[in-house]
């Protein structure tokens, strides 16, 4: 039997929910899962995916394009992924600007929006038991050990591309574990941004070929995953809750806004270092991929700090979801 759908909802509020999963997970640190738990969709959202079965493939082959229609929940795919890829664009070309030239207000603003959607998670744990503590801090523990970890060399063949694609497509329904993130820690996040950016700019049958490639791994692990996360919610919502909750707090100091880079690998000399901060900028970075960050206050940034830009947009992102969180007991309470 086919998961139950939720009622129809606003196809601009979908697109917009899918435009934030989009942009989210372009940027290394911030997981779509976390954008969509937040934002209502996460359940439907899992649900939808474990469409792709076996009935799927008998309304195909019969034709039954209603039917069809309604049993992969068409209209919500439709605005969510129509949103999703405007996000992706958008998240490549402008967000990546800001990363390049303004990346501490940015990073504040995804802390204070991922630090606030933690707390919000852990308010939908219906009770407090010793086991939902104990399954937090594993989440908690191995999340942080997993942002900690030194990226890898990456691989252009195919089955890495593949591999790749299943494992970070994951982290788009995991809240917390970004899929951009799991990337670098693969080696892939340099391979595979700049051949989407040139399919989008200058498409060209190389790109395409290594995109369509990871667009399939990310398919197959979409699908298994997908599963996975519905049973546990289904069966066991409030210990899943508390475990994606210790993810998502896990994650913060990966996307600390101010980060002093302490030893990097030098593209040029293909060799890694450590940098000399007193003479180290961002622009820097283009010739480097950085291995291994140290959090520190703005005072003892390598760079300009931006700290009051960055105060805003850590707060910005913390009333969005405080905000939300307000909206949502309100209309239940008024419902």
């Amino acid at each position: 039997m086919s998961p139950k759908i939720k009622p129809k909802k606003h196809g601009i509020d979908l697109s917009m929910k899918g435009l934030a999963m989009g942009i989210a997970e372009v940027i290394p640190g911030v997981s779509g899962g976390t954008i969509a738990f937040i934002t209502g969709i996460y359940e439907e959202l899992l649900n939808t995916i474990k469409r792709v079965n076996l009935d799927l493939f008998v309304l195909l082959r019969a034709g039954n394009w209603k039917a069809l229609w309604q049993h992969i929940n068409g209209r919500f795919l439709l605005f969510l992924l129509a949103g999703m890829a405007a996000g992706v664009v958008i998240g490549i070309f402008f967000v990546t600007y800001l990363l390049e030239f303004y990346p501490e207000p940015l990073w504040a603003f995804f802390f204070g929006l991922v630090l606030a959607s933690g707390f919000y998670m852990a308010r939908q744990i219906s009770s407090l038991k010793p086991i939902y503590s104990l399954l937090f801090f594993i989440g908690l523990i191995a999340s942080y050990t997993i942002t900690q970890l030194t990226p890898a060399g990456g691989s252009e063949s195919y089955l890495a591309i593949f591999l790749s694609g299943a494992v970070a497509i994951s982290a788009l329904i995991l809240p917390g574990i970004s899929g951009s993130f799991i990337l670098l820690l693969l080696g892939m996040y340099s391979i595979i941004i700049p051949n989407v950016k040139g399919l989008l700019s200058d498409p060209n049958l190389a790109s395409l070929s290594i995109v369509a490639v990871f667009a399939a791994g990310c398919l197959v692990g979409l699908m298994s995953f997908s599963r996975i996360l519905s049973y546990t919610f289904k069966n066991y919502k409030d210990q899943t809750l508390a475990l994606l909750t210790g993810v998502m707090l896990g994650s913060l100091p990966k996307i600390w806004p101010w980060r002093n880079p302490m030893s990097v690998f030098d593209k040029a000399s293909e060799s890694i270092v450590a940098p000399d901060l007193s003479s180290f900028s961002l622009a820097d970075l283009e010739h480097v991929k950085v291995l291994r960050e140290l959090n520190v206050m703005p005072a003892a940034y390598f760079s300009h700090p931006h700290t009051i830009a960055a105060i805003i947009s850590f707060f910005t992102g913390l009333i969005l979801i405080l905000g939300f969180d307000f909206y949502q007991r309100k209309s239940k309470r008024v419902s």
